[in-house]
């Protein structure tokens, strides 16, 4: 019996030689990382960098050609399903229902997960509190940052993951 790779029990991610391609065009070229409890952690490069395709590795949407990569214990790939009850994701864009309220839309979100956050807990956490009762589409763009990011914080996640955070909300489609 050959023994596996062991990992770091304090590391919260943890990964090895990371590779990723796309055909012949290399999008991850072995990547090596260790991110801890409580850290903050920022990929920074230009467009085509690899930055998108190894997040959603982490994430467990998507896979690898290569290394090794565990976050909280689990590997994405093979129990993907039980880690994404553990992580919080904000998107580089959302798709929200315009016409909810910021509480309507946390409320809907949080029943996605097993063990959600109260959603008063998370609208005073991302500081929404005086826009509760208002429609998504009546936020401004930081305020709907903020609703990206309570989304995120709904499932009570032990790892957050945020995508473009600063990036500004695409408007609403016109009909």
């Amino acid at each position: 019996m050959v023994a596996g790779p062991t990992f770091d029990e304090s590391a919260i991610i943890e990964v090895r030689a990371l590779t990723k391609s796309y055909g012949q065009v290399p999008a991850v070229g072995g990547i090596d990382l260790r991110i801890g409890r409580g850290e903050v952690f920022a990929m920074l490069g230009p467009n085509g960098a690899g930055k998108t395709t190894t997040v959603e590795i982490l994430e467990g949407y998507r896979q690898r050609d290569g290394g090794e990569v565990r976050v909280l214990g689990l590997d994405p790939e093979k129990q993907g399903r039980l880690l994404k009850q553990q992580i919080g994701i904000v998107l580089q864009s959302t798709g929200v229902d315009q016409y909810l309220t910021v509480a309507e839309t946390i409320a809907m979100y949080s029943g996605y997960f097993p063990h959600p956050r109260p959603v008063d807990e998370v609208i005073e956490l991302v500081g929404l509190v005086d826009k509760r009762n208002t429609r998504v589409v009546k936020l401004s763009g930081g305020q709907q940052r903020r609703l990206d990011v309570a989304l995120a914080l709904a499932g009570a996640p032990a790892v957050l993951c945020m995508e473009e955070p600063t990036a500004r909300p695409a408007p609403p489609a016109s009909t």
